[in-house]
């Protein structure tokens, strides 16, 4: 008899146990009066910083002569890129540094062919363009345009706020077209990105240097202008 009483009270207990899990998993109301939005803020800005690559390709029966001559012609190139070089305004660094087979007719390797790539950047286009002419044993592949982090910081803020006043705006305006008088921010996301209008980066046909760069030896370049573009989207409740 009080073996069968205490399992009677052991299921009861159990049974409690489970009505109060069960009451406090229920789900939870969902938020009503809830919408989506999203803002954008940009601002144009000038382009300030140069990208020039500069890269040789090697061809040989076998891949130490590729190798040897690529960093032959990559030494030459970066001596002289780094007797000019400093900091922001032309930043020296490699690219690139590849030996690939070639094959026959019958699927055969005949020889080995390599490609090397230097890249000049900075703020200081004619320091850039400069040195880019003097390097003989290589030639100009690529020239693009961007921003600094100077540049980019500079109007980012300003961007932001655009966004941020036109999010709050049209949250405004939303509230009150659906009626009510006023809304509450629940969560809100901020991404931000870089966009060039016009064409992309030109590739340039590899020359010999002296040929591109002429008797001034430099390469005539401009930049144009790009957008900093902020976006602002989540979620408000209106009231």
């Amino acid at each position: 008899m009080k073996i069968t009483t205490k399992m009677i009270a052991a299921s009861a207990l159990i049974a409690c146990a489970g009505g109060v899990f069960a009451q406090n998993s229920a789900p939870t109301t969902e938020p009503r009066n809830v919408v989506q939005l999203s803002a954008t803020g940009t601002v144009e800005v000038q382009q300030d910083l140069l990208v020039l690559s500069l890269a040789t390709s090697k061809e040989a029966a076998d891949a130490a002569t590729v190798q040897t001559q690529l960093k032959q012609a990559l030494d030459a190139a970066l001596a002289e890129a780094k007797r000019n070089a400093q900091p922001g305004q032309l930043d020296v660094r490699t690219g690139p540094f590849g030996l690939y087979p070639r094959y026959g007719k019958d699927g055969k390797i005949n020889g080995w062919q390599g490609r090397a790539e230097l890249v000049l950047e900075g703020r200081d286009f004619a320091r850039i363009t400069t040195t880019a002419g003097k390097i003989q044993s290589m030639a100009i592949s690529q020239v693009a345009f961007g921003l600094s982090r100077e540049a980019r910081a500079k109007v980012e803020g300003e961007a932001q706020t655009q966004a941020i006043e036109q999010f709050k705006a049209r949250a405004a305006d939303l509230a009150k077209g659906f009626g009510f008088s006023n809304y509450a921010l629940r969560e809100v996301a901020v991404n931000s990105n870089e966009s060039m209008p016009g064409p992309r980066p030109r590739m340039m046909e590899m020359k010999s240097s002296a040929t591109l760069m002429g008797a001034d030896s430099s390469v005539p370049v401009e930049a144009g202008k790009a957008q900093v573009i902020v976006n602002v989207s989540g979620s408000v409740q209106m009231r």
